[in-house]
């Protein structure tokens, strides 16, 4: 059942844009929008170069999620979307909820299971171990608020605002691409890596049902499996 829906919502995404046709103020998002992934990508550098322990690894994640938060709002309006599992049922939005947590359940548990494999490769072991560092030195339950906050505020701007001011280029593929390179600024070629698989999914449950609602969900899920379930993975 899972793998059916998720084919159709991936032929949906190609077949068909259910979004309303990009405005006048196209021009005026991407402005913005360059703008905001300028300082995010600064940010993120930083914050996840600090040492792990370091007092102002929080100020700067929770500013980092600031940043996407107003450069969202900022570049326009956003929509939370509709999906309807049953063909004969108008979409709505909890059906778009509904398929944000299956999604977001599937993709950690992946996730998992591909971590149970890197684990007992010393290299992505260590770059894996970099970024889960921060959840070892610091409160666990500050460090997962911090990761699902963040995990909202990407989707709402990548998803939302990115995604909006590429169509119609095919937004699936440039907001993808822009969300990696962003990743990257972190200089851990394993986040790039997690964001590409992310980043694939949540543009296209952006798609399948114009909106950010399910895959803001997915992305909240996913991150907070990854800070629960990881760490214990790769001690």
């Amino acid at each position: 059942m899972l793998v059916t829906t998720l084919a159709r919502d991936l032929y949906n995404s190609i077949a068909a844009d259910r979004d309303p046709a990009p405005g006048t103020d196209s021009v005026r998002r991407r402005w913005i929008v360059g703008l905001f992934l300028v300082i995010g990508a600064v940010m993120l550098a930083v914050s996840l170069r600090v040492e792990p322990g370091d007092a102002a690894f929080y100020p700067l994640t929770i500013g980092m999620a600031v940043v996407w938060t107003v450069g969202a709002f900022a570049s326009g309006p956003l929509l939370l979307g509709s999906y309807s599992p049953v063909a004969t049922r108008p979409p709505d939005r909890l059906g778009a909820a509904g398929l944000g947590v299956v999604t977001g359940l599937a993709v950690g548990g992946a996730f998992v299971v591909g971590a149970l494999v890197a684990r007992m490769i010393p290299g992505v072991s260590d770059l894996a171990n970099q970024v889960l560092a921060f959840a070892d030195y610091g409160s666990l339950a500050v460090v997962t608020a911090i990761t699902l906050v963040n995990g909202l505020a990407e989707e709402l701007f990548f998803r939302g605002s990115v995604y909006s001011a590429a169509r119609p280029h095919n937004p699936v593929l440039v907001s993808t691409v822009i969300y990696v390179l962003v990743t990257m600024a972190s200089g851990n070629v394993m986040l790039g890596f997690a964001g590409a698989i992310l980043g694939t999914v949540c543009a296209i449950l952006r798609r399948s049902t114009a909106g950010v609602l399910a895959p803001a969900i997915t992305h909240v899920i996913w991150g907070a499996i990854m800070v629960l379930a990881l760490p214990p993975i790769f001690a």
